[in-house]
Order: structure tokens, then C-alpha cells, then sequence
């Protein structure tokens, strides 16, 4: 049986879950801006998703990792319906500004 939830299946809350019991963000905001991509090719396979988070867990890696880190928490999210994720990933002691 494959998984055949609609693209509409995942919501920025179950991110929000997701990553703060992952990764036990001071900050974690997921805005969904599927709005904002109407009408573009990609909207019909999924949502768009911004996330900003800080977290301990960044402390120490690169842009990169830190971006990877993300995506593997939201491994089994993804095929759910994540078609974009736009991610600003802080330590602490980085200031928050993109």
C-alpha cells in the first residue's frame, strides 16, 4: 500500500511539533506561505513552509549541517506534503536577524 495523503496533509503545526521535540528549540516558527507560490508548478505537489529556529543543537555546525539536521527530523513530514522549506537555523548565541 503506498501512502497517498493529499499534498494538504501536513500543516506548519505538525512541524512545529515535530522540531521542538527533536531538537528542543528556544525558538521555533513555522509559517506556512503555500499562498504565496499559487499558480507555480510545485504548489500541486506540496506546501511551502518557512521555519526559523534556534536551538543548542546548532551550536558548533555549519549552514549545511544545520539544514540537514532539520530535514532529517522532518524525514517521515516530508513526503506528506513539504515541497519547499525555507529554514533560518540559530544557535543561541547567533542573533536571530536572516
Amino acid at each position: 500500500m503506498t501512502d497517498s495523503t493529499p499534498a494538504a496533509g501536513v500543516s506548519a503545526d505538525d512541524i512545529r511539533t515535530t522540531l521542538a521535540a527533536a531538537l528542543a528549540p528556544s525558538v521555533v516558527d513555522v509559517q506556512d506561505d503555500s499562498h504565496l507560490h499559487a499558480g507555480h508548478a510545485g504548489a500541486r505537489e506540496g506546501r511551502h513552509f518557512s521555519v526559523q529556529i534556534v536551538s543548542e543543537r546548532f551550536t558548533g555546525l555549519s549552514r549545511v549541517a544545520r539544514h540537514r539536521l532539520v530535514y532529517d527530523c522532518l524525514g517521515l513530514l516530508i513526503p506528506r506534503g513539504i515541497h519547499a522549506l525555507a529554514i533560518n537555523a540559530k544557535a543561541p548565541s547567533e542573533p536571530r536577524a536572516a
